[in-house]
């Protein structure tokens, strides 16, 4: 082992039982500083592999004013603190770490966030696309239209480029963003182009697992183990051995069933329960979440080292309404994909539709989409749509993330009960419902009575 370690703490006692830890470990103290001037200096005479940073110091600059010089200096560091406040952790977010210890903390906790630390450093962006630079990837991003990859947007281009580079490399990817951006798919494309893809890609969804049964779910349960256990379970991750596992809406997961996944992550094995001996696993894990895991790390829902073990490379997929440029090419790609499976003949949108939809907001993202196109192909009953019902009030700014989307369903509903609020509850001939809305007077018919829509609740006059 050997690394250098900077120990910047201005309480002694707290910076001499780290040094006791660190040297019994066989790492190599190089210094204790009380506050940024004198760590400088210590850094500048000697630089250290890691150095670990206590946030509150002597003298008016932080450990985060530190961090962000060793940031510049590719110098890896963890953080040390007793509070972990949101505020707190957005500060120290800012500064991209490689670890965050929070007071107290154990011996063993010291020595696996230098673990992780050291991974992360030596697997960081930086240097996975310094490695990428040198060893093109096989693939290109037009390779990966053939995977249902559309959009030319700069913000897509980033993260198909970065995802080139992590397919191959074999590190803990968390891939977050709001519901509906497509992470899923994301997941599935890093497995495909990584060299395990002739293995299993096992999907587990963490918000649909019951905390009673996840520990057989995931890891397995011999026969006679408990109470209902009549013959022998092979558990996800035994599933998944030499491929991937991908571990959906992560932050969902109980706090008890983190320490043991956590567990799995460290030292590689897994235990069936009621198992004589712990099983070695070969497993690459990809997690996903709709949550800001700081967040729930700061409110005290998800364990901090259980976050920095996943979070090895993020990938952040923005929303629909950041890349509108998008969604003409999505469009397209859905129109042809619903028509192909739904054995109809090619279908087109008229560019009025397509400005509309490029200016809606998309709450449920490209998932959204999709549905909406889906419903527009199957109810087309020409060539061409000419109109999509969307609702009244076109938002372009996200909505708060407490406020319940509704579904496609109910914004059809609430169309069309305006439209025939607005012809006077007439359906067909001239000025009917049903020529307002480029329907056919069955469809329309169905749609009401599909719907549940009825006339008492259109409130006509007379």
């Amino acid at each position: 082992m050997g690394e250098k370690i900077l120990i910047v703490e201005d309480i002694f006692i707290e910076a001499n039982n780290l040094q006791m830890i660190m040297e019994r470990a066989g790492y190599t103290v190089s210094g204790i500083a009380a506050s940024v001037e004198v760590a400088l200096q210590m850094v500048e005479q000697d630089t250290p592999d890691f150095v670990l940073i206590d946030i509150y110091l002597k003298g008016k600059q932080t450990g985060i004013d530190l961090a962000r010089i060793l940031r510049q200096r590719n110098i890896a560091f963890i953080y040390l603190s007793a509070n972990s406040t949101k505020q707190t952790l957005d500060q120290a977010k800012a500064t991209f770490p490689y670890g965050f210890l929070v007071k107290p903390f154990r011996e063993r906790e010291v020595l696996v966030t230098l673990e992780i630390a050291r991974y992360l450093h030596a697997n960081s962006l930086e240097a996975l696309l310094r490695k990428g630079t040198a060893e093109p990837h096989p693939h290109t991003i037009q390779d990966l239209r053939v995977h249902g990859i559309v959009g030319d947007s700069p913000q897509l281009q980033r993260i198909l480029q970065h995802l080139l580079i992590v397919a191959p490399a074999d590190t803990s990817v968390l891939i977050t963003g709001e519901s509906g951006t497509g992470k899923e798919k994301m997941a599935e494309l890093i497995h495909r182009l990584s060299d395990r893809a002739s293995r299993p890609l096992i999907k587990v969804n963490c918000a649909a697992m019951s905390t009673e049964l996840i520990e057989s779910l995931l890891f397995g349960h011999e026969k006679g183990s408990f109470t209902g256990a009549v013959e022998r379970r092979i558990g996800k991750f035994e599933q998944a051995n030499g491929g991937t596992i991908f571990l959906d809406e992560i932050g969902e997961m109980p706090l008890e069933v983190q320490v043991k996944l956590l567990r799995v992550l460290q030292e590689r094995e897994i235990e069936r329960i009621g198992a004589a001996r712990p099983l070695k696993v070969d497993v690459r894990i990809i997690s996903a979440t709709s949550r800001d895991l700081e967040k729930e790390v700061a409110e005290g829902r998800f364990r901090m080292d259980f976050y920095y073990r996943l979070n090895v490379f993020p990938l952040h997929l923005p929303p629909l309404r950041e890349r509108r440029e998008d969604v003409p090419a999505l469009i397209r790609h859905f129109l042809e994909l619903h028509c192909r499976n739904l054995g109809k003949p090619p279908v087109t949108v008229t560019q009025k539709v397509i400005e509309m939809l490029t200016h809606y907001s998309w709450p449920g993202n490209i998932r959204e989409l999709e549905n909406l196109i889906e419903r527009a192909t199957l109810m087309c009953e020409g060539n061409t749509i000419s109109y999509i019902a969307l609702p009244e009030k076109i938002d372009y700014m996200p909505l708060p993330k407490d406020d319940r989307i509704k579904t496609i369903q109910e914004n059809e509903r609430e169309h069309i009960i305006r439209v025939l609020r607005r012809c006077n509850g007439k359906i067909f001939g001239k000025g009917g419902a049903a020529e307002l809305l480029s329907m056919n007077v069955s469809t329309l018919n169905y749609r009401i009575r599909k719907l549940g829509i009825n006339k008492d609740e259109l409130h006509l006059p007379g």
